[in-house]
């Protein structure tokens, strides 16, 4: 069975389920939000409704945006192979690349991640030059990544 509920839950809300006679139950963990502003080039970490951290980042530059909305975190990869080819580009195209990426966690299953992106250190805060990533610098990466948890929502706002 697979449900979402249509809110958020509070931190450390005990949750129920029944079906058929069967029943389980969990509690949730800290509410831990990331939030990225495609215009103010940040990544904004909560944790509690409490601000956190508030990081420089990049996003989709204007010919690969960053999807606007509601995610969740779908996977946590301390290491993973970013390939051009997945979404399109030849590795022979000026926009090509086969690199090994560091502290990423998956937005999209069709290859978004906020991921630690030390070549782009310059123009986080400043511009979007990602090819759709969430680029941090390494130590806000490797941050956001130990705080994070499967699930966790990731809002990409304009």
């Amino acid at each position: 069975m697979q449900w979402i509920p249509e809110q958020y839950w509070p931190a450390h809300t005990k949750v129920t389920v029944q079906v058929h006679g069967l029943s389980t139950g969990f509690e949730t963990g800290d509410a831990v939000l990331g939030v990225a502003s495609i215009s103010a080039h940040t990544f904004t970490v909560s944790v509690n409704d409490e601000v956190m951290r508030v990081m420089p980042a990049s996003m989709g530059k204007p010919t690969r945006p960053t999807p606007i909305g509601h995610f969740s975190a779908l996977s946590k990869e301390r290491t993973v192979t970013f390939d051009s080819r997945t979404i399109g580009i030849p590795l022979s195209s000026p926009e090509g690349y086969l690199i090994e990426g560091q502290y990423a966690v998956r937005v999209t299953w069709s290859g978004v991640y906020v991921h630690s992106a030390p070549w782009s250190v310059d123009s986080q805060g400043y511009a979007n030059v990602s090819h759709g990533c969430i680029n941090l610098s390494p130590e806000n990466a490797a941050w956001y990544f130990d705080m994070v948890h499967i699930g966790d929502p990731i809002i990409v706002q304009s």
